[in-house]
């Protein structure tokens, strides 16, 4: 398999996986949906019966999907691969047949459905019978997501039209091959003069639509990692990390601030590098956005997974908050605890956040945090500005680190709303009893965690 060719549907599928079992010829009848072998199609469409012969002598399939279960890295899942090589990987109605029977299958033995996919779309030879294929699809995927089974989609060359918009931008995570044709219009029907980066596995990674782009080599070992991590959720809630950084506690209130704004402070990455022994990202918030200041994904711990959001210690942009509610959310789904780091002087305020609903992010971060039917928990380990840090705190299970701070203003701000002038910022520091000791006192934090003990 190369990344982004027009590999077989089997090739794909035997790179992927360690072993798997054909059910393509399992898929019920279609019941006279779908255009009989030899004919023309629900539309009469002249030569289209032909051409169909022509696609099944040439790939030695009878339809552009076969599927099966597989295994992969050790975990089974429900696979499903588009021929391409067969009328370009459309969608007609014996499509949707065998992706209905897939999906079918996959909660019926409770396994994650993974998708391979390369297709140019509905077929037109079917007309509206293939359109509303689609409608199929989005069902089955919906019954699937409802069962709190995980959807992967691995988005090959080319992954454009209605099978990207329902089984893969549909699917809960999505990888990408390098420079695979991704969008909803297809090559043909773009407009002219259109950017062709924007149509590309790298384009819509950079607008928050994918998660990763994997080499084909990589592919197995990450779809692997990603069943493992999707498959065996935490018990309970997640432990608080332990402290990296400084153990004493401040005396004062801006010496809390200063002390979670040193440069060499502990941040995210270390702390989740400390807390996980592997762990996989998922990237942007589906809306055209990324935050390279927050990172969420899944991290292995104990033999178990947690999923985690952590703010890098920048303000927080809409992107942002929209995908740690899209990581929550999944978390909650599946069933797998969550672990919040708090660390950003704030929001995000300028103008441009403004425009790309900073507040309506804000929102739908706390909504997810208190809608969790999982439990979640924080721990502060840097600065806590405002409402932006507020948004991914827990409730009744959040705790601090002696080098974090917790405010509802940052004290420079709130001295020039107050009307004070800069010699008072250190004051009003204090004021705010913002320490880790005294977030404790007012019953805003569990507890200050302390460094592991080493031997």
């Amino acid at each position: 398999m190369s990344d982004g060719g027009p590999a077989s549907a089997r090739s794909v599928v035997a790179a992927v996986t360690d072993a798997f079992t054909d059910l393509t010829g399992t898929t019920p009848a279609p019941g006279g949906t779908a255009a009989a072998e030899g004919d023309d199609g629900p539309l009469g469409w002249a030569g289209y019966g032909a051409a169909r012969a022509r696609a099944a002598e040439r790939t030695g399939e009878s339809e552009s999907v076969v599927w099966g279960v597989g295994e992969v890295g050790g975990r089974r899942a429900v696979v499903v691969a588009f021929e391409f090589a067969f009328l370009g990987g459309s969608l007609g109605a014996r499509t949707g047949d065998r992706l209905e029977a897939a999906h079918t299958r996959a909660r019926a033995l409770s396994l994650p459905v993974v998708s391979l996919i390369a297709t140019g779309g509905s077929r037109m030879q079917e007309g509206m019978r293939a359109l509303t294929q689609l409608q199929r699809v989005a069902r089955q995927s919906a019954l699937t997501r409802a069962a709190g089974l995980p959807q992967l989609a691995v988005l090959r060359d080319p992954a454009t039209g209605g099978g990207w918009a329902t089984l893969g931008a549909g699917a809960d995570v999505l990888l990408a091959l390098p420079g695979a044709q991704i969008g909803f219009a297809g090559s043909r029907v773009r407009p002219a003069g259109a950017d062709p980066a924007a149509y590309s596995a790298e384009g819509q990674h950079t607008a928050g639509h994918v998660d990763a782009v994997v080499p084909a080599r990589e592919l197995r070992p990450a779809l692997g990692r990603w069943l493992r991590l999707l498959g065996r959720p935490g018990a309970g809630p997640a432990a608080p990390p332990d402290a990296l950084g400084r153990p004493t506690l401040p005396e004062r209130g801006w010496a809390a601030v200063r002390q979670a704004r040193a440069a060499g402070r502990p941040r995210a990455d270390a702390y989740l590098d400390a807390y996980f022994t592997t762990r996989a990202e998922v990237s942007g918030d589906r809306c055209g956005g990324t935050d390279p200041g927050v990172s969420c994904g899944f991290g292995e711990r104990d033999g178990a997974t947690v999923a985690y959001v952590a703010q890098r210690g920048t303000a927080t942009r809409p992107a942002g908050f929209r995908t740690a509610a899209r990581l929550i959310r999944l978390a909650g789904r599946l069933g797998v605890p969550v672990l919040t780091l708090v660390d950003t002087p704030g929001a995000a305020n300028d103008a441009e956040a403004e425009r790309a609903g900073a507040g309506a992010a804000i929102a739908e971060c706390f909504a997810a945090v208190a809608e969790s039917p999982v439990p979640v928990t924080t721990l502060v380990v840097g600065e806590g500005g405002s409402g932006g840090a507020l948004a991914l705190a827990a409730p009744g299970r959040t705790w601090v680190t002696p080098d974090s701070y917790f405010s509802v203003i940052a004290p420079e701000l709130a001295a020039a709303i107050l009307k004070r002038g800069p010699e008072s910022v250190e004051r009003t520091a204090d004021e705010l009893r913002l320490r880790p000791q005294d977030l404790v006192a007012l019953g805003v934090a569990e507890g200050i965690v302390s460094a592991a003990r080493r031997a």
